[in-house]
């Protein structure tokens, strides 16, 4: 009984909860770039690599101080909530509320200490400075270091938050805040950039960043007030507790929060960590090419401002998947359903493979022309979405499959892989890089390596924890097949187009619908649609009721 109102009064199926979270994933993504094309128009290349490198840092410490809080946080909940341990559930939520709070301050602090160090060590003319153009772009990032300092303390916050909603089984206070916080975001982000830049292109990033925090306390409020109106119906839910259980200290939660949290903290610091690979790497080894100041933070900016921005996107929909079947997953495997757990994995996989490798085959027919319909100003960088389109797949796959082995308890396997993957980057970073010809597209190829080895130990760890077997031709030849029939409309729809009525946006827009519409049209002749899976994207209803009218499902 009590797991029935549970899902009446808070959530729903682990479809419902991926759709919901991949429909807002979408929406914000497509929010920051909207916001990007201005910030970057304002900003150019050299102001990117200025707030990547602040990013970056900052990124680095949210990492250590919330990542894999949410997830932990939803498995620990949602365990305790399929025995009707609701004590505990309380307990949880404080313990992590108060663990959390503490964790976070002091990496705000130690933010704020190392900006201070960058400062002093560039004012005193330390040696290692001495050929300062090399790290000039972490000395004009250390007021992006400012402005997100905070933004730490405030997002780990959130992330306790969406991790005691998961655990409810609902991603509606978790997707509905990503969408405040991002329009707040993009708001204040163009704003405060475009006051700022006027004093240097340093602080025209900082106000960039500034705009983050801005946004995150826009979630936060969000969130408390779900926490507020949800209160009478945890009540109802909480008034269904058992019993006869052991109430948990408080010190045997921390320990297992971080037992949980920990490998995944790890996972994707290492993850994270490769971004600080590129930071270093591709300074030292873009001056050992000959490259002057200028032309390293402007590629530096390509590669994060443009390539990183552009191929992350269509990995939502494989995290919203990621984030719902966690929790999903978990109260399966408590209840040993084998069978269950098997048929989610399977549905996963598939989903994220729909959705990622057609993404993959646009952005390289098309990544040129996408970039100059972006970014007008500054349309370089195209050849790096062309060569780095491939890493979707991986990433998404990888995404996808840590969530899983996440979900069944096999939380330390994915931060194993990780690390492997990051450890082929170096080499790959410090040969391709240096050669002048390649450059920073050295960086797409190694990411692109790293996560093709994650991604399929990962994948192989996925298959024998829960003897699944994957639908290889439904997962991969199917899509594979429609996205390069679509690839070769995108191309010759632009072409096309381009010689009748020469407008890259014009043509580039439309090469893209046309190109959407053959992807579908084939995966509907071939069958590749199912279902289940089309419940799991946003409008997925509606594509499911045409297939019927043509017996194409």
């Amino acid at each position: 009984m009590g797991e029935n109102k549970n899902k009446d009064l808070f959530g729903g199926s682990f479809v419902k909860m991926a759709a919901i979270l991949a429909a807002a994933g979408l929406i914000v993504r497509f929010i920051g770039f909207l916001y990007r094309l201005p910030l970057t128009n304002m900003i150019g290349d050299e102001g990117n690599g200025i707030y990547a490198a602040g990013y970056n840092i900052y990124n680095f410490f949210l990492i250590m101080s919330s990542a894999g809080l949410p997830v932990a946080i939803s498995k620990m909940v949602s365990k305790r909530i399929a025995f009707e341990e609701y004590k505990n559930v309380k307990k949880v939520f404080t313990t992590s509320m108060i663990a959390t709070g503490v964790l976070s301050f002091i990496c705000a602090i130690l933010m704020v200490l190392i900006a201070n160090g960058i400062s002093f060590m560039w004012h005193s003319k330390w040696s290692f400075l001495e050929d300062s153009y090399k790290y000039k772009f972490w000395y004009d990032s250390i007021w992006c270091l400012y402005t997100l300092a905070p933004t730490i303390f405030i997002v780990s916050i959130m992330a306790v938050f969406r991790g005691f909603f998961q655990g409810f089984n609902t991603t509606v206070p978790t997707a509905l805040s990503q969408l405040i916080e991002q329009i707040f975001n993009a708001i204040f982000s163009v704003y405060l950039a475009y006051v700022l830049v006027k004093f240097g292109v340093e602080f025209g990033a900082a106000g960039g960043t500034a705009g983050t925090g801005i946004g995150a306390v826009s979630g936060l409020i969000v969130l408390f007030i779900f926490y507020i109106k949800s209160r009478k119906s945890r009540k109802e839910i909480f008034s269904l507790d058992k019993g006869n259980y052991k109430i948990e200290s408080r010190k045997s939660i921390v320990i297992e929060l971080f037992k949980i949290a920990i490998p995944m903290i790890t996972g994707t610091a290492i993850f994270s960590m490769t971004n600080f690979v590129d930071m270093v790497m591709v300074n030292s080894r873009l001056a050992a090419a000959g490259f002057n100041s200028e032309a390293i933070q402007s590629l530096y900016g390509q590669l994060n401002g443009k390539y990183v921005t552009l191929t992350t996107m269509p990995v939502s929909i494989s995290t919203a998947i990621a984030t719902a079947v966690i929790p999903s997953i978990t109260v399966s495997m408590a209840k040993k359903d084998m069978a269950v757990v098997k048929s989610k994995v399977d549905t996963a996989l598939r989903v994220t493979m729909l959705i990622s490798i057609p993404a993959a085959a646009g952005l390289g027919a098309l990544g040129s022309q996408i970039l100059k319909m972006l970014f007008p100003n500054y349309s370089d960088g195209g050849v790096l979405i062309s060569v780095g389109s491939f890493s979707v797949i991986f990433l998404a796959l990888s995404q996808i499959s840590t969530g899983v082995l996440q979900g069944i308890g096999k939380v330390k396997t994915p931060a194993y892989n990780a690390l492997w993957g990051a450890l082929t980057k170096i080499p790959v970073n410090y040969v391709l890089i240096a050669i002048p010809q390649i450059n920073v597209v050295g960086a797409v190829i190694s990411t692109t390596v790293c996560y093709i080895v994650c991604s399929i130990l990962n994948f192989r760890a996925l298959i024998r924890a829960t003897n699944t077997k994957p639908d290889y031709v439904g997962m991969l030849i199917k899509p594979s097949i429609s996205a390069i029939f679509m690839s070769i409309a995108a191309i010759a729809a632009y072409y096309g187009i381009m010689y009748i009525i020469p407008s890259n946006t014009f043509a580039t827009i439309m090469a893209i619908l046309f190109a959407m519409v053959v992807y579908f049209v084939v995966m509907a002749l071939i069958k590749g649609f199912r279902e289940e899976d089309l419940k799991m994207i946003p409008a997925g209803n509606k594509l499911i009721n045409v297939l019927r009218k043509f017996n194409r499902i």
